[in-house]
């Protein structure tokens, strides 16, 4: 009969990928942890720190293939942690905006494991400031939304309300939305926002290759094709971009 006593599983977010940005308590639960799992999303100079003797599990979400499916993550978070282990599972941005982090701590909690979450600074806000971008500002827009790129492709209707998405008078940020960039313009679009509306996709945020793609809703993907945008990349959306030329990028 195994009497191990269950470990304990930290749902931590790493931030956008400046090292830098990486909280405190995120650089000491990966220190003193027994195992990490991680996608690629931290960045390789995070990753690259966790220290050697550490169990390092690939959880994959890379672009178009994933080494470990959702279930399988799921399952090895909670065999580690009833192994008696300290197990981090780290995540780009915040555990709990667009990371499933959620649906892991479910789990885990079903399981009787004990889950403490860690905050992390969401790349919604961090690479948008880098860009010299601010979410909000008093004379552009006063509300900002967040929204996926990728739904769950199992869900038979889209949860995005897209006519009230293209009357929103504030900032729309979306995440993880590059491959669906020209569906996601068509929908605003169609739905009546003004083709004129200032757009900007943020690749690899508050990395030091951060690049900026300024451009409006109706040029916005022809630029995308031409500058060959890729994953990771944020779409900001709204009159908070025009101050991208005043304000600048961090180099």
């Amino acid at each position: 009969m195994n009497s191990t006593k269950p470990g304990k599983v930290y749902l931590v977010g790493s931030g956008p990928g400046d090292p830098e940005l990486l909280t405190l308590k995120a650089r000491r639960l990966i220190d003193e942890a027994d195992v990490v799992v991680y996608d690629q999303l931290p960045g390789e100079q995070i990753l690259s720190s966790i220290p050697e003797g550490t169990e390092k599990i690939d959880a994959g979400k890379y672009a178009g293939s994933h080494t470990l499916k959702q279930e399988q993550i799921n399952q090895a978070l909670v065999d580690k942690a009833k192994e008696g282990k300290k197990v981090v599972r780290l995540k780009g941005g915040d555990p709990y905006v667009f990371g499933r982090g959620g649906e892991e701590a479910q789990v885990l909690v079903s399981h009787g494991i004990k889950v403490e979450v860690v905050p992390g600074i969401t790349s919604a806000i961090a690479a948008p400031a880098y860009a010299g971008i601010p979410v909000t500002h008093r004379d552009h827009a006063s509300m900002v939304t967040f929204i996926t790129g990728h739904e769950d492709p199992t869900k038979e209707d889209s949860a995005l309300d897209w006519d009230t998405l293209a009357r929103f008078g504030g900032t729309i940020v979306i995440l993880m939305g590059v491959s669906m960039l020209p569906r996601n313009v068509s929908e605003l679009l169609k739905h009546g926002k003004d083709p004129a509306t200032p757009v900007a996709l943020i690749e690899r945020g508050t990395r030091p290759d951060q690049r900026t793609t300024v451009g409006t809703l109706d040029n916005i993907v022809k630029l995308a094709k031409e500058r060959g945008v890729k994953a990771p990349a944020i779409t900001i959306i709204g009159g908070v971009v025009t101050l991208h030329d005043e304000l600048g990028e961090i180099k």
